[in-house]
């Protein structure tokens, strides 16, 4: 199998693998070579990852994963990411990666709960300044 984890500006891995766990939603799960098609959206987590004997890992910020069929003559597994950090340390990854991580989705929820609240104050400020009787769209 081939696994290449990409974000936006870079390639993160590309590398041949016996094995691969990752999480999404609905929880954990693995990859095995001659798995079937498949397509998932993945969770703020880590992603691992077998070949002979070594494990490695790569903390990703979501994304989008997909594994190739059996058809093709070796697997490709393709991770599609915001943000992605690879690393052999299990605990750093877990412990700073993945908390920035959430801390960041958690920032970008705020700041996006704000812009809507601005959006819908501007709409009900130009909606209070129709005045009765004036023509759709005209304000005063």
């Amino acid at each position: 199998m081939r696994l290449k984890i990409v974000t936006p500006l870079s390639v993160v891995v590309d590398e041949d693998i016996d094995s691969l766990r990752a999480e999404d939603a609905s929880g954990s799960f693995g990859i095995l070579s001659g798995h079937a098609a498949f397509l998932t959206a993945l969770a703020i987590s880590i992603v691992s990852w077998r070949k002979d004997e070594t494990e490695r890992f790569c903390a990703v910020r979501g994304g989008v994963m997909t594994v190739g069929g059996k058809s093709a003559p070796t697997t490709l597994i393709a991770i599609a990411t915001r943000e992605a950090v690879a690393g052999d340390d299990l605990a750093t990854l877990d412990s700073e990666v993945l908390a920035r991580f959430h801390s960041d989705a958690d920032k970008e929820r705020m700041e996006h709960v704000e812009t809507v609240r601005l959006q819908l104050n501007a709409i009900r400020r130009m909606i209070s300044r129709l005045g009765p009787g004036v023509n759709a769209g005209e304000f005063q």
